[in-house]
C-alpha cells in the first residue's frame, strides 16, 4: 500500500500545478476522491454514486472523524464528458442505449399493447443526473405535507413535510436568474424568495430559448390554463417555463458529480470507486434475531470478476435508485419471502413491502409538422455556440382534475374511485400481503380524497420543440405525462445472481382511471396546438392523426405509444411497516440497525413534479440525520432549525472541520492551502521511502 505521505504529495501537488493548465485543472478536478482503490472497512459504505450518493458522499465526508466509501457500478463518464457536459447533448447524442445506461426493460405490459417497455437509467457516476432531461421542478407542499401524515406520527416524519423539504431543497440549490434577453423572450415569473443562493446545483433558464416557446403562455392561458408566477413556492399548479440544472457560468450541466464532488479538494476520508457493482450485503449472524447489523459489502467489478469485501464500521446507505436499491436489498436476503425464496436467495429479514409500491409517470403525445424553426435544425446547420447549445425543453403546464374533466366529471369521477377502493386492492395489488395490501389502500386513499378535486396537477403537458436531427420535415409535440397514478407495480429478482436483470412490472394503466385521465389530456394537447398563437405555427398533425377521435380510439392509440417519463419511484416506501413500508422516517430499514436507504424509492406518492430536485432534497436531508445520530445535534424535524439553511450551503472544501462551513473558500486560498499540503505531503514521502 502506498505511504499517506506519498499519496499527498501526489494529489495534492497535482492539484496545485494544475491551476497552470485549464485542461489538467479540470482533469485533476475531476480525480480527486475518485480512486482506483480503497481500504480494508469504512466507516459509511454508500452504495451507488449516482444523484443522491453522491450528495451524501459529499455531505458526510465534512465531517473529518467519518471515512465514506462510495461504490458505483458505472464508469467515471469522463471519455464522454461532452455527452455530459452539453445540454441538448441529451437530445442529439446522448448516452441511453450505451454503456452509461442500464438498459432495463419491463416485463410485457398487456394494457400498453403487450410490449415489454424500456426503463434507462444512469449507469455512470452521477447516475441518471448524468444523462437526464435536466428538468428542475418541485412537488407541491400538498405532497410533502401527505408524505409526512402518511408516517402517522412516527419520529422523524415532520422532516418531510413541507417546510424542512423545501430548507434541504434550497440548500441544494444556488438560483440563477434569467438574463434581460432570455426574459424577453417569454413570460420567465419568477420569485428569489423560493430559491436557495448558495447551494452546489445550479438551476437556471439556458441561454437560447426558440422563438415558438414565446407562444406557450399566451396559449396556455387562452384554453384556461393559467401562468404560475411562483410554480416552486408550494404550487406548481398551472404554466411556467421549468428551470434546468444548468450552470450558467459555462452553460454545461449541473449534476451530482459536477455540483457535489470534482470542486472538493482532495479528502483523506473520501474514497469514490467507480466500476464496482455490488452484489450483497452481509450481516452479523449474531444479530438476525432482532435489528440485524450490516458488517460486510460484497463488491465486483464483473459478472465473472473476484469478489471484493469491504468492512462496514457504522452504516450502509443504499443510494441505487427505485431499481437498484430493492434489488441490492433482495440479493442480500432483505425482501418479500416468497419472492427470495422463489430465486434461491436466504432470507435473512422477510420485508413483504421491499419491491412493492412502484409507481412511474407514463407520457405520450400529439405530433405536428411546424413552420417554425426548431433546436435541431439551427444545429444542422453549424450553430455551436455554448449558449444555443444549452437550449432544453422547459415549456410545461401541472393541470388537475377539474381542468381535464370539468367539475361535475371530475366530482363524479372522485366519488366513483374512492367508493371502488377495496375492489382494486383486491384486484390490483400484485402481492397477497396484507401489510403491501394496507400500503395501497393508504397510498390510494390520499390520491383519490385529498389530492384529485385539490389543485394538484394529476397530469403535466409539455412542450417538445427540439425538432428531429437530420430531418428535413421538422416537427413538434405537446407531450402529456400522467403524474399522480392509481396503478401501482413490483420490482423482483428472479434468481441469486447479482448481475442479472430485475423483473420489472409497473402494471401500466391497470387502473381504468390512468386511461381516461391520459387520454383526456391527449385532447386537450390536441386543443393546444389548434389555438392561438401557437396554432399558427403547427401544421398537420402527423401523431396520432385525425383518425383518432372517439375515446376507444384514443385508447387503443395511447396504450400502444405512451413509454416511461423516466421517473420511477416508491419501491422501498417509508411508510409504517404495517402499512407494506420499507424504511422508517430515519431512512432505516425496518429489521436492520444500520442499513438505510436515501433514494427515489422511499417516496411513499409518486409527485408531480420531475424528481430529480426531490432526489437532491432527500439526500441532503438523509446526511442530516445521520451525522445528526453520530455528532449529537438535532435532526431535521426535531428543531427549528430548519430554515438556518434555508438559503443554501455548498459542500465544506475541507474535511478537517467535523462541521460544515457555508460557502467555499477563496481559490487563492486553496491553492495556499493546496501547496502548504503539498510540501508536507513531500516531507512525509521522504521519510517513508
Amino acid at each position: 500500500m502506498r505511504s499517506l505521505g506519498l499519496l499527498l504529495a501526489t494529489a495534492c501537488c497535482s492539484a496545485y500545478a494544475s491551476t497552470h493548465t485549464r485542461s489538467f485543472h479540470e482533469h485533476v478536478l475531476k480525480q480527486r476522491n475518485i480512486v482506483s482503490s480503497i481500504a480494508d472497512s469504512y466507516d459509511f459504505v454508500i452504495i451507488g454514486g449516482g444523484t443522491a450518493g453522491l450528495t451524501l458522499a459529499s455531505r458526510l465526508s465534512e465531517d473529518a472523524n467519518h471515512t465514506v466509501l462510495v461504490l458505483e457500478a458505472g464508469d467515471t463518464g469522463e471519455l464522454v464528458q461532452d455527452r455530459i457536459d452539453i445540454p441538448s447533448n441529451t437530445y442529439y447524442d446522448g448516452l441511453l442505449g450505451t454503456s452509461y445506461d442500464w438498459q432495463f426493460n419491463t416485463v410485457a405490459q398487456p394494457n400498453a399493447a403487450g410490449r415489454n417497455i424500456s426503463w434507462p437509467r444512469g449507469k455512470v457516476l452521477g447516475g441518471s443526473s448524468a444523462v437526464n432531461g435536466l428538468y428542475a421542478v418541485r412537488p407541491s407542499q400538498l405532497e410533502f405535507d401527505t408524505w409526512s401524515s402518511l408516517l402517522d406520527g412516527a419520529d422523524g416524519a415532520d422532516a418531510w413535510n413541507w417546510e424542512n423539504t423545501l430548507a434541504a431543497m434550497k440548500k441544494s440549490e444556488t438560483f440563477n436568474a434569467p438574463s434581460s434577453a432570455m426574459a424577453s423572450v417569454d413570460t420567465l415569473e419568477f420569485n428569489a424568495g423560493s430559491h436557495g443562493t448558495k447551494g452546489p446545483l445550479h438551476v437556471s433558464w439556458p441561454d437560447y430559448m426558440l422563438p415558438i416557446i414565446s407562444n406557450w403562455s399566451s396559449t396556455l392561458s387562452n384554453v384556461g390554463v393559467p401562468t404560475n408566477p411562483d410554480p416552486y413556492g408550494g404550487t406548481n399548479n398551472g404554466a411556467f417555463i421549468a428551470l434546468s440544472a444548468i450552470n450558467p457560468s459555462n452553460w454545461t450541466r449541473s449534476y451530482a458529480r459536477s455540483a457535489y464532488i470534482d470542486p472538493l479538494p482532495p479528502r483523506a476520508n473520501l474514497a469514490i470507486l467507480p466500476n464496482a457493482t455490488v452484489t450483497r450485503i452481509y450481516f452479523d449472524p449474531t444479530t438476525l434475531t432482532s435489528n440485524a447489523t450490516a458488517t460486510t459489502v460484497e463488491w465486483a467489478a464483473s459478472s465473472t470478476g473476484p469478489r471484493n469485501n469491504v468492512t462496514v464500521n457504522k452504516e450502509v446507505i443504499l443510494a441505487g435508485g427505485a431499481i437498484g436499491s430493492p434489488f441490492v436489498l433482495m440479493q442480500s436476503g432483505v425482501g418479500p419471502q416468497d419472492v427470495l425464496q422463489a430465486a434461491g436467495v436466504d432470507v435473512v429479514i422477510d420485508l413483504p413491502g421491499v419491491g412493492q409500491h412502484m409507481m412511474d409517470h407514463i407520457s405520450t403525445g400529439v405530433t405536428w409538422t411546424t413552420s417554425a424553426a426548431t433546436s435541431s435544425q439551427l444545429r444542422d446547420a453549424g450553430d455551436s455556440d455554448p449558449g444555443f447549445l444549452s437550449f432544453v425543453n422547459e415549456a410545461e403546464a401541472y393541470l388537475n382534475i377539474t381542468t381535464l374533466l370539468g367539475t361535475t366529471v371530475g366530482d363524479s369521477w372522485q366519488q366513483n374511485i374512492s367508493s371502488s377502493m377495496s375492489t382494486y386492492a383486491a384486484s390490483l395489488v400484485p402481492s397477497t400481503d396484507s401489510t403491501v395490501v394496507a400500503g395501497y389502500e393508504a397510498i390510494y386513499n390520499v390520491v383519490a380524497n385529498t389530492f384529485m378535486l385539490s389543485e394538484l396537477g394529476h397530469v403535466e403537458i409539455l412542450f417538445s420543440a427540439q425538432g428531429q436531427k437530420g430531418s428535413t420535415t421538422q416537427s413538434v409535440q405537446v407531450q402529456t405525462a400522467l403524474q399522480h397514478p392509481f396503478s401501482q407495480g413490483s420490482l423482483k429478482i428472479a434468481s441469486a445472481d447479482p448481475f442479472a436483470d430485475p423483473v420489472i412490472d409497473p402494471q401500466y394503466l391497470s387502473h381504468p382511471f390512468d386511461v381516461v385521465a391520459l387520454r383526456e389530456a391527449l385532447k386537450l394537447a390536441r386543443t393546444i396546438g389548434q389555438t392561438a398563437p401557437l396554432s399558427a405555427f403547427l401544421l398537420t398533425e402527423v401523431s396520432p392523426g385525425p383518425s383518432v377521435s372517439t375515446d376507444d380510439e384514443w385508447d387503443t392509440w395511447l396504450a400502444g405509444s405512451i413509454g416511461t417519463e423516466y421517473h420511477p419511484a416508491n419501491t422501498c416506501a417509508m411508510l409504517p411497516k404495517e402499512k407494506g413500508g420499507v424504511v422508517d422516517p430515519k431512512l432505516v430499514v425496518y429489521g436492520t440497525s444500520n442499513v438505510r436507504v436515501a433514494d427515489a424509492s422511499i417516496f411513499p406518492i409518486q409527485f408531480a413534479a420531475h424528481l430529480q430536485l426531490s432526489v437532491y432534497a432527500v439526500a441532503e436531508t438523509a446526511a442530516e440525520i445521520v451525522r445528526a445520530q453520530y455528532n449529537g445535534t438535532p435532526a431535521p424535524g426535531e428543531s427549528t432549525n430548519a430554515s438556518a439553511t434555508a438559503t443554501g450551503s455548498a459542500p465544506s472544501a475541507t474535511s478537517q472541520d467535523t462541521k460544515s462551513t457555508s460557502g467555499a473558500p477563496s481559490e487563492h486560498a486553496r491553492l495556499s492551502t493546496a501547496l502548504l499540503v503539498c510540501v508536507l505531503g513531500s516531507v512525509i514521502a521522504a521519510f517513508s521511502l
